[in-house]
This record gives structure tokens, C-alpha cells and sequence, in this order.
């Protein structure tokens, strides 16, 4: 398990305990590459350069642009004045359906843990309160260098703090103009039983990325000096204007059937 990158408290109304937050997600296992020089095979560097002379530039600052030739530069010093109390407290403000809540504006997960045997009975509370009544709580915390709205939902024994987007960054949907009749009758019979062909059982195996993984076979064939020209992706069959969504649908399942039949 990764070390928490947070330890703070969690509070509701005169409940406290204390908790760590740890990210839910990682990047470790990406496969990544490195920029070199073709030639010599030494490899490269960012450097920031002023725009104007071209020097090379090593005391760098946050500046926040007021107009087209004019910037306010703030100190990291001014940046964490502003910080509030939700530095090192989690204090559920309210309570939501967790239902309601879009996945939308859910952000980055992190897995909320108590930090010593003494407050596990109040997280054990707090998070079984929640879970028999399908609620969420929030809460706001500083993180990365903002305060963070945060949704708290029960999972296992655990809870998953949720960061949350801004209400700036999420854009209305462009649903309302859609003039699509509302389907009824066989086509829908038909899709339905289409779901049903490619039901399976939730697997992590669906997320596996192939990509990666012929990227790894050949980065371990050139490793082996076994040189190979990838072979390049096919063409997509060049697919014409469906006239008839029931020739479709019944060509669909037709496949579907002969596929699963044929495992």
C-alpha cells in the first residue's frame, strides 16, 4: 500500500477522529517514454527560458494575468495565507443523496482510513450512518494547492473521498435539442435482448489496455535485438447509412448468437 499523502481529522459536529487520505488511483504501471537525441542517444531536457531575452530562468513565480501586457505576481507565502481551516480538517458540512450526485463531478478518489485503534469506532459510525441511509456526506480540504469541495461515500470498511469539480468546469449538456422520438415496441425488445447477449460478469480483465501490452512486447522484442516492423492497424470496413434499424437489429443478434455458439 502507498504511504498517505494527507493526516488530518475527521469531524461531524463534535464527533472527531483522526484519518489519513491516500490517492485511489496510480499511474506507476503506465508505460512511459523518454525523449532522446536520435544520434547520440543521450537524453533531453525542459528548461523554462525568458520569452523575451532567451536566457535560461531559475527563479520562477506564480503570476495571475490583469490584462494583455500586465501580471500580478503572488509569493507561495500569499498562496498559503489564503488556505483555510480545511487544511488538516475534514468537517461534513451536509449531507446528499448519494444518488444524486452525477459521476460527472466526481474528480480524483481517495481512499479515507482511521489513523489509530482510538477513533476507529467514530469512523466505523460515521461510515455505516452513511451507508444504511444511502447519503454522501461533504465536506470542503485544501488539496493541491486549493480548497476542494469533497464527497464522502462508505465503501467495504473504508470511505472514498471523492474530490469534486468545480461548478465552472463541468458544461451544461447539449441533450435538450435532441429531437429523438422515445423508442418503444420491437427495436427496444430487440436492443434489450442485444444488452443481454454482452452481459457479463464485472471483471478488471475489461480494463485491461491492449495498447500497453503490444507496446511492451515490442519494446522486449528490441530489447532481444528481435527487430520487427509492427504491423499496422486494418482499415475499418467502410460501413454504409443503416436504412432499416430492424435489418439491423436482427443482423445484430443473428451475429451475436453465432459468435457465442461458436465459443
Amino acid at each position: 500500500m502507498p504511504r498517505p499523502f494527507w493526516k488530518g481529522y475527521l469531524k461531524l459536529s463534535l464527533v472527531t477522529c483522526p484519518v489519513t487520505l491516500t490517492p485511489a488511483t496510480t499511474g506507476a504501471e503506465k508505460l512511459r517514454f523518454h525523449t532522446r537525441d536520435r544520434k547520440t542517444g543521450h537524453r533531453v531536457e525542459s528548461r523554462y527560458v525568458d520569452a523575451d531575452t532567451g536566457k535560461p530562468v531559475k527563479d520562477l513565480a506564480h503570476a495571475y494575468a490583469v490584462g494583455e501586457d500586465a501580471s500580478v505576481i503572488l509569493e507561495d507565502e500569499e498562496l498559503d495565507a489564503v488556505a483555510l481551516d480545511t487544511t488538516r480538517t475534514l468537517d461534513i458540512e451536509t449531507f446528499v443523496p448519494r444518488a444524486d450526485v452525477e459521476p460527472v463531478w466526481l474528480d480524483r478518489p481517495h481512499f479515507l482510513a482511521p489513523d489509530d485503534p482510538v477513533g476507529e469506532e467514530a469512523f466505523a459510525v460515521i461510515r455505516e450512518a452513511m451507508a444504511v441511509t444511502a447519503m454522501a456526506g461533504i465536506s470542503r480540504l485544501v488539496l493541491y494547492r486549493r480548497e476542494r469541495a469533497v464527497l464522502l461515500e462508505p465503501r467495504d470498511r473504508g470511505i472514498v473521498a471523492w474530490t469534486l469539480r468545480f461548478g465552472d468546469e463541468v458544461r451544461p449538456p447539449p441533450f435538450e435539442d435532441l429531437a429523438t422520438p422515445k423508442p418503444a415496441g420491437k427495436p427496444l425488445a430487440m436492443i434489450k435482448s442485444l444488452i443481454a447477449e454482452r452481459t457479463r460478469p464485472w471483471s478488471l480483465d475489461l480494463l485491461r489496455d491492449p495498447v500497453q501490452d503490444r507496446l511492451l512486447a515490442l519494446v522486449e522484442a528490441e530489447r532481444k535485438g528481435k527487430t520487427r516492423k509492427p504491423k499496422p492497424a486494418p482499415a475499418p470496413e467502410p460501413q454504409g447509412n443503416v436504412v432499416n434499424i430492424m435489418d439491423a437489429l436482427k443482423s445484430s443478434l443473428a451475429a451475436e448468437r453465432k459468435t457465442k455458439k461458436g465459443k
